[in-house]
């Protein structure tokens, strides 16, 4: 049994994180921290575990931490629970300074710690087997959008600050990048405009030689909204099949690779701290070259 700690009380850390982790069975969820002592506690009185209000003391009793707060806080923290040698799940993007993340791929490598990031698309077994195909076949080229309306009082996503102020980019852009990296391969060059409000368009070159396109925006109207990925090769093009996306079963996968990698002594995953943090250095470059519009 693996003794996890939860960071994190916000609606994602309540509706994802802490009821996976507690209905896991290889999982014993110890604690929740949370800055506000009573939002803490009363995760932990639904899911189980104790509310703590100081870090230190939750990971002083714990394996594993996972992480469900805004990317501006999360880097730090679990840079904490890096040098602590606690293995770690963290969310997209595991930073949103490049420096930070760096630091945090070091404490892991220096303490040989397993580490997962959660790019949803990467858990869920139909978009992954579909990936490792089209990896497989080679592709030259491909797209991805994310075109979403995060609007109106009924999106429990309208009200996250980070996401205001660090847009789409930063938010969903990860999800698509984890998926274009690895088919694409490692990229080398970008260029790229910004359009209203949070869209932005980009041109990625990758190590390869292959070139991507990549859409993303949180703010278009309703009947615009569109998400997917393709991919173009010998064989013409592969697109992301529709799957009904299972954000529990998503988390239950990216928890049992964790705790296998735990048990293994491995500490290298398709999805650790070192891709997350080349998603961060491909994000970080993107805004540098990104211009508004005219």
């Amino acid at each position: 049994m693996t003794r996890i700690g939860l960071v994190g009380t916000g609606y994602w850390a309540r509706t994802v994180h802490a009821t996976a982790l507690a209905a896991h069975p290889g999982v014993e969820l110890v604690g929740v921290y949370g800055r506000d002592l009573a939002k803490a506690d009363a995760v932990a009185g639904e899911h189980g575990g104790t509310g703590y209000d100081d870090l230190d003391a939750l990971l002083a009793e714990v394996d594993a931490v996972a992480f469900a707060v805004p990317p501006s806080v999360q880097g730090e923290l679990a840079l904490r629970a890096a040098e602590a040698g606690k293995h770690l799940f963290l969310e997209k993007p595991i930073a949103l300074d490049l420096d930070v993340a760096n630091a945090l791929v070091d404490a892991v490598e220096d303490r040989d710690l397993s580490s997962v990031v959660f790019f949803t698309a990467r858990y869920v077994d139909a978009w992954e087997a579909w990936l490792e195909e089209t990896i497989a076949a080679a592709p030259v080229g491909g797209r991805a959008d994310w075109l979403s309306c995060q609007v109106g009082p009924d999106n429990p996503y309208a009200a996250s600050v980070w996401r205001r102020e660090n847009g789409a980019l930063w938010d969903v852009g990860p999800h698509q990048l984890a998926q274009l990296i690895p088919a694409l391969g490692p990229v080398v060059d970008v260029a790229g405009a910004r359009g209203e409000a949070d869209l932005v368009h980009l041109v990625l070159t990758h190590e390869s030689g292959a070139t991507s396109r990549m859409s993303v925006g949180q703010n278009v109207p309703k009947a615009a909204v569109r998400v997917g990925v393709e991919f173009y090769g010998e064989d013409g093009w592969r697109t992301q099949p529709d799957n009904p996306r299972d954000l529990g079963q998503a988390y239950a996968r990216a928890l049992d690779e964790l705790l296998a990698n735990i048990s293994a002594g491995q500490s290298a995953h398709r999805c650790d701290v070192r891709f997350g943090r080349d998603v961060v250095e491909v994000i970080t470059r993107c805004e540098a070259v990104l211009t508004r519009p005219a």
